[in-house]
């Protein structure tokens, strides 16, 4: 693990728990900001065996695009279930893992940072309270993602073929009118200005 003063760098995850897995295992606070399951999914699957302690604090933000899966809109109500507190954010996140307040683990590439320095820990603690306050309790967005959990795969598949609005509609059973607004509204959830774009957010986030 080469490390430079107060920065040490890992190449992967299974690394940075072999080198970190203790601090996670017995931290009283755990924050983490993630744009999807992806990123931290060795964490998440270590966190799942750990049995979370009355006096820990585990607080989770994910973007909303999580929800359009089932698998993992199920392992956020896990989560809650456990005892995390779990918010949505519509705004894209710095991915960050915070251990009490003294260690900042930030996703870079392929790998991942692990800092200690007091003052940059502190600023990066900043900016996840910034995205702690401006985010919304998941329960907020359920009914929403509930209708749009259902159609999302088959929306994902029509639009990846390139069939016309009309073709995709009836395919669908719906109305042209109805089947525009529910492409928009997966654009909106994935943060995509363009079909297109939205494709390429869906792969990234495991939905295709």
């Amino acid at each position: 693990m080469p490390r430079v003063d107060d920065v040490a760098t890992v190449r992967d995850e299974h690394e940075l728990l072999d080198r970190a897995g203790h601090l996670l295992a017995n931290a009283g606070e755990i924050a983490c900001a993630a744009n999807d399951l992806h990123t931290w999914s060795a964490a998440q699957k270590f966190a799942a065996e750990l049995p979370f302690r009355p006096k820990m604090r585990v607080r989770k933000v994910y973007l909303s695009r999580v929800l359009l899966d089932a698998e993992s809109a199920e392992h956020v109500r896990g989560l809650r279930t456990l005892g995390a507190e779990v918010r949505i954010s519509d705004r894209e996140i710095n991915e960050t893992i915070l251990v009490d307040g003294r260690i900042a683990i930030l996703a870079a590439g392929s790998g991942y940072s692990v800092l200690t320095r007091p003052d940059v820990v502190q600023g990066i603690t900043s900016l996840f309270e910034v995205a702690w306050r401006s985010s919304t309790a998941v329960d907020a967005y359920e009914t929403r993602f509930a209708e749009l959990r259902q159609y999302t795969p088959k929306l994902l598949d029509l639009l990846s073929s390139g069939c016309t609005d009309e073709k995709a509609a009836r395919e669908m059973g719906v109305g042209l009118r109805t089947y525009r607004r529910r492409v928009a509204e997966l654009m909106d959830v994935l943060g995509a200005t363009s079909r297109f774009q939205a494709g390429a957010l869906a792969r990234e986030a495991g939905l295709l």
